[in-house]
């Protein structure tokens, strides 16, 4: 697929809760050519830096727009939470390999630990009225992300915390686990979706396994030129090292190892 270099007009640049925010740009090409699980490398045009651009799902597209969920967590983006409506950046993309979309004998099991949600609400949209399930995890009940957004694809939504402040108390997997242990309908239709940490990406496959699911997981990763040049994100696959920028970042479970996903 074709990329396109565009220079984007900031719309709106909104805190949500804690680290994270939502960022929707004004753009042409990039959103009429996105799909979900795609990606764009994102340069802050600061005299500070950073030089590299930085990577962020695509998390929404709606017309001309594009929406960009992110977290402060580093030099870069704590510029970009400080940028207002009417400026601009520099977006290459749309990069990548995005999801698939499960046939209708399928039900859709989307699962997503903390800012994972990001190209998963984007994928829900594409999957909109196929009475799928998204499981959301976080930290608290506060950090609980983009609830709405999946309801209003007509997804049904299951919650858990580490702190059991809302939901389940424990961590998504552990909720996923219970699931599947106790529909056995679920486990016969399921088609998983997962983006999150390692760690639990690790124990989504092993559940995938376990139980016989199939499905595709999106691997969270620093990259350095996002478009397969420099091989800096490469993961172990059953078939060889693949760049997760350019063969990714989304890889059917079955192609993965909790062995190739260590940190």
């Amino acid at each position: 697929m074709k990329q396109y270099l565009e220079i984007a007009k900031i719309l709106k640049n909104t805190h949500i809760v804690g680290p994270y925010w939502k960022l929707k740009l004004s753009v042409s090409e990039l959103a009429h050519r996105a799909s979900s699980g795609q990606f764009v490398m994102l340069k802050v045009d600061s005299d500070q830096g950073p030089l590299l651009r930085r990577p962020f799902s695509i998390h929404q597209v709606k017309g001309k727009t594009v929406e960009l969920l992110y977290e402060v967590r580093g030099k870069a983006t704590e510029i970009l939470a400080k940028m207002k409506a009417g400026q601009r950046l520099s977006l290459l993309g749309p990069l990548g390999t995005g999801f698939s979309l499960c046939d209708l004998s399928y039900v859709p099991l989307l699962v997503a630990g903390g800012i994972g949600v990001a190209p998963l609400v984007f994928l829900a949209q594409n999957l909109r009225n196929r009475k799928g399930l998204a499981i959301l995890g976080a930290q608290k009940k506060e950090r609980i992300l983009c609830e709405k957004e999946f309801k209003a694809t007509g997804f049904r939504v299951k919650i858990s915390t580490n702190d059991g402040s809302r939901g389940f108390y424990g961590r998504v997997t552990e909720l996923l686990e219970e699931l599947l242990a106790k529909d056995t309908l679920l486990r016969k239709k399921a088609f998983l979706y997962a983006c999150g940490p390692r760690p639990m990406l690790k124990q989504t496959i092993m559940l995938s396994k376990k139980y016989n699911i199939p499905g595709q997981v999106s691997l969270e990763t620093h990259m350095a030129c996002g478009i397969g040049a420099c091989c800096g994100c490469v993961v172990q696959t059953l078939t060889g090292y693949k760049r997760v920028c350019k063969e990714g970042p989304v890889f059917a479970i079955k192609e993965l190892t909790e062995e190739g996903l260590a940190e």
